[in-house]
Order: structure tokens, then sequence, then C-alpha cells
């Protein structure tokens, strides 16, 4: 993993000088380091003394961050007097990914570029500003926001150590995903057990207390499985009965991808959720040789080699035969 440089604080610390206030925002559907980043730039706005307003499209589906989910506003209040006005967006490259945010007669498109900063680890992340930190080598956008907040203000207390656990946990599977390359990631990881946190109360919050209904659910995505390709690949769906009868919140995709790649000869997996009917959302996880953000930018998506997703439009009936072909090559 790539370590923050003083030139990148500096940029970022620059950015947060010459700005009155700030929208901060991350990617719409969030997961756990979206909104752990979020809230860390937070703690460094307040420490710096600086307004800012909490902003995600939501909608939380996931159990984990239903605590989280008052601390965010959906709409954000654009300030048109002479005060200049910042948007930082955490864990997303892409204007398009954050959401609607804006009130309708606003354009996210038209937020002036020099007025927007960047921080992200998506290896798919196109930069929309020169203001930016993209590091697609680190685990968790909640890693470069730890080493900002170290850098800028020091020592995080321990709710916000917790929250930027919380974070790093949820974007390495609980550290599963790291390879012999992460030693600076479980030393910050130690840093912030060293601050107070307590890893198997992160453990809990994050695995504990899903609805019994997605138990269910889980156990019915498992019967839609189909192997490909000799078992190299593993599809499975869930249509928008599905989640009427069963999955309306506190989804559990994740358990999903776990249980399929540790069938034998699986080498990827892919999930196809029926979210409206002309619309599909699709995840993608593999062990380590396909790089799944790839296929998943065929279909306007994109993040790591071994995960990645996409929104886009079809049904899965229309779209599994394409992911199949994408496929295709790589076994």
């Amino acid at each position: 993993m790539k370590i923050v440089t003083d030139e990148q604080a500096k940029l970022f610390n620059t950015f947060l000088d010459c700005h009155d206030s700030f929208i901060i925002a991350g990617h719409k559907e969030p997961d756990g380091d979206c909104i752990s980043s979020s809230i860390g730039v937070a703690a460094i706005l307040e420490k710096k003394g600086k307004p800012y307003q909490l902003i995600s499209a939501g909608p939380f589906k996931r159990t984990e961050l239903k605590s989280y989910e008052k601390r965010f506003a959906r709409t954000a209040v654009i300030c048109h007097s002479e005060k200049k006005q910042g948007l930082i967006i955490v864990d997303c490259g892409e204007l398009k990914r954050i959401g609607d945010i804006f009130p309708s007669e606003e354009s996210l498109f038209a937020f002036p570029k020099e007025n927007i900063f960047i921080i992200d680890h998506h290896k798919t992340s196109i930069p929309e500003t020169n203001n930016n930190i993209i590091e697609p080598e680190t685990p968790a956008t909640a890693c470069l926001v730890q080493q900002l907040y170290e850098k800028l203000i020091g020592k995080p207390s321990l709710d916000i150590a917790e929250i930027l656990f919380f974070g790093l946990a949820t974007d390495t599977g609980y550290f599963h995903f790291l390879d012999e390359k992460s030693a600076e990631v479980f030393n910050l990881a130690s840093r912030l057990v060293s601050y107070g946190v307590n890893p198997r109360t992160i453990y809990d919050n994050m695995t504990n207390g899903k609805p019994f209904s997605t138990r269910k659910l889980l156990g019915l995505m498992l019967v839609h499985a189909e192997q490909h390709f000799n078992g190299k690949l593993i599809t499975s769906y869930e249509t928008m009965d599905d989640t009427k009868r069963l999955g309306a919140e506190g989804r559990d995709s994740d358990s999903l991808y776990q249980l399929l790649l540790s069938s034998a000869d699986a080498e990827a997996v892919v999930f196809i959720r029926q979210e409206t009917e002309q619309t599909c959302t699709m995840g993608f996880r593999s062990r380590d040789k396909i790089d799944v953000s790839q296929i998943a930018s065929v279909f306007g998506g994109g993040g790591h080699k071994n995960a990645a997703g996409c929104s886009t439009t079809g049904t899965i009936d229309n779209l599994l035969p394409k992911v199949l072909k994408e496929f295709e090559a790589h076994f």
C-alpha cells in the first residue's frame, strides 16, 4: 500500500484553508468504507473549525450502517454567497456515482471543478479534478482518511478511531482480502487499536443483528446459484419478487460471495439483483487472477481487481448472457 505523502496532505490542507464551508459526499448505496471515510473527513473539518454538511443519496441498505443514517442529509444546501464552498467526495471518483444530492434546480456537474476534492482508492476512479488523492493500492479509503487525520490533526478520539477501523475492516472483508504486501495496512490498524479500538466489538457490529428474513434470502440465492466454465464462474441472482418477500432491508450479498468463492474450482462470482423493471445492480468478486473491475467497466461500473460492481439497464435474463460472454475470454 502507498503511504499518504506530506505533499498530498498539504494539498488537502490547502484546499480546506481556501474554502469556507464544505459538502462531504460519497457514492450512492454506501458501504462501511464510504460512511466511515465521510465521518472521518467531517472530524477533520470539526477540528479545523470548518462548517460542513454530511450528505448521502442512500439508501442505507446494510444493517451495520443503520445507526449512522441519521447523521447524513439526503440533499445538500448550495451556498450562492461570496464565500467559497468546497465539495469533498470520498470513496468515489465519478460524479455520476454520487446520486441526486443537489436540489432539483441545481446540478452536481455544474459545481466548479476547482472547488472539488476527491479521496478514493478505486482502480477505475477517473479524477474529475486535479485536487485529488487517489491511491488504488490502498485497500480502503478509510486508510487514506486516517493518515490525513493523523498528519493534519494528530491522534483521533476513540469514536473516530472506531469508525475508521470499521471502514478498513469492511472493505478488507475483516482483513481476508489482504496479501503479503499489506504490512503497512496492519500498522494502520495497530495504531487504531492503540487508540482504544476493540477489534472484537467492531466485528460483532459488522456481522450481528441481521434480520432473519435475510438468512432465508441468502438460502434462496444459494438455490439460484449456477456454475459455468467447469465451475470457475458461479452466478446467482435476486428477483424483484425475492426482494419484496425477503430482502427489503439488511441485504447480505457479502456472505453469498464468501460462500460461493469457497467452492472448489471457483475463481469468480457474479450476483445480479433486479432493482426495477428496467434496471439491475451487479456485483463481481474474484479470488486473485481475474480483474473483475475491467468486466464491471463494460457495464458502466468499476471498482477493484477482486471486487467491483455496477448499476445498469436491463433484466437478469438479458444481462446474464452478456456477463458470461465477457468472462469467457478469462477461462
